[in-house]
């Protein structure tokens, strides 16, 4: 089984150099300011055909009680190749609903546009559930669901539950090649540290009331940095009224030495959080989480025999490449020479 989990680790890692994002832009926003918080949100601009289209959705919303999940991908990926052989097969083994938005580009294209996925998908989950609903994220899926519930208020009252797993919530220190005179596609420009998106994603408030954040990082994360403790994590999350966890998977496990590509795809410790935080009022608590997690190779879904896994990792590495190599695009990304304009509505006296 150690050998089977080397295999996986191996076909993942041999892309984890090549995510490093782009330093980008650090002006501050508009002179004016960024939109009031409970100002209500723009219409959406992507054709609601096309949005539906790209959303996936499986399981009985009405059959039981458990939270309905929106599964938001990493950059560089869909939600096929990065939930499809661990987080679906765990949550349909749970008979969990869920449902996964494909965003444009493999999750490389503006978050901008990416977000008004996710705003059309928590309100169709929820239209579904009669319920509220939880948003679980990788990297930047771990980041780029808040934005909807910064500048679309009527999504906070549908939302329970937001479960990061390394995510870009600051962005990252991580120095790429974008910005020495190579281009990059926008979403490597937008999760720099100090990118104009970064800024306005944090304006006025991190967190909601009403809402429980989970935010999960590993001191090992060679992507997302830093992360060497909550006080010190481009993940963690600190203002605004929202219920609060910040963990490393070493807070629990000292010896856990997954990193970035891994927190999100087979690591038990994110997992057994990821879980108590959907099974429990709040966000998660470590202190619920039983130490014998520590002794496990893959979190529950992943199975190393299962071939399509093998599959989806090698249908992920195009995207992968693309994310933050100049020149190497295979999935039609647009390559930009700087950060993206943010929106009008980002604004409190608009553009």
């Amino acid at each position: 089984m150690r050998t089977c989990r080397r295999l996986i680790v191996a076909a993942l890692l041999l892309s984890a150099p090549l995510l490093g994002v782009s330093t980008g832009s650090t002006a501050a926003g508009a002179a004016g300011g960024f939109a009031p918080l409970d100002r209500p949100g723009p219409a959406l601009t992507v054709p609601a055909a096309t949005l539906a289209a790209a959303l996936t959705c499986e399981g009985s919303f009405t059959a039981n009680t458990l939270e309905p999940v929106l599964l938001n991908p990493a950059t560089g990926v869909t939600p096929e190749e990065n939930y499809s052989w661990n987080y679906e097969r765990a949550f349909n083994a749970q008979l969990r609903p869920w449902c996964a938005m494909t965003m444009p580009y493999n999750t490389l294209g503006d978050i901008q546009t990416a977000a008004e996925y996710n705003v059309y998908a928590i309100r169709h989950m929820y239209a579904l559930a009669h319920r509220r609903i939880a948003i679980l994220g990788h990297s930047q899926g771990g980041m780029s669901m808040r934005w909807p519930l910064r500048f679309w208020p009527d999504t906070r009252a549908m939302v329970d539950d937001v479960i990061g797993m390394a995510g870009t919530n600051h962005g990252t220190t991580v120095r790429s090649q974008c910005g020495d005179g190579f281009k990059c596609p926008p979403a490597s420009w937008q999760q720099a540290a100090g990118a104009n998106f970064i800024t306005a994603l944090n304006s006025g408030a991190e967190t909601f009331a009403g809402i429980s954040y989970t935010e999960i990082y590993s001191h090992t994360d060679e992507v997302v940095r830093p992360n060497s403790s909550p006080t010190n994590s481009t993940s963690s999350l600190h203002t605004g009224a929202g219920r609060i966890t910040n963990v490393a998977t070493q807070d629990l496990c000292p010896l856990d030495l997954d990193e970035h590509l891994l927190i999100g795809t087979i690591d038990p410790v994110a997992y057994a959080l990821a879980l108590d935080a959907l099974n429990h009022d709040g966000p998660a608590d470590p202190a619920r989480i039983s130490r014998g997690v520590c002794l496990q190779l893959y979190q529950p879904g992943v199975n190393p025999l299962y071939a399509p896994m093998y599959l989806q990792l090698l249908r992920a590495l195009p995207g992968l490449l693309a994310v933050d190599v100049p020149d190497v695009n295979a999935v039609g990304a647009p390559e930009v020479a700087a950060e993206p304009a943010l929106r009008c509505y980002v604004y409190a006296d608009g553009c």
